[in-house]
């Protein structure tokens, strides 16, 4: 199939943001934006919900804060609360 140049406009920053993000993925935007247009085919629409967040900023940003985290490996991660309460010497 062969294919074909498309151009979108995008906020400057979220394109920045995504670079980075699908870089770590092992994706450039190319693949990225064709892998989620794929997905819109099999899901027959987009292949998320698009609805109003129905949390406050400062939830938003503590759950941003919480996936960054997950992600840090320098973070040390437990495998049980007995592990956990090993660490902080309980």
């Amino acid at each position: 199939m062969a294919n074909v140049p498309t151009q979108i406009r995008i906020d400057a920053e979220v394109k920045a943001q995504t670079t980075v993000l699908f870089s770590q993925l092992g994706l450039d935007m190319s693949s990225a934006v064709n892998l989620f247009l794929r997905q819109c085919l099999l899901h027959g629409g987009l292949p998320f919900a698009v609805e109003i967040p129905k949390f406050n900023q400062d939830t938003l940003e503590a759950i941003a804060e919480a996936r960054r985290i997950s992600r840090d490996p320098s973070v040390p991660s437990y495998g049980s609360m007995t592990e956990l309460k090993e660490a902080l010497g309980l």
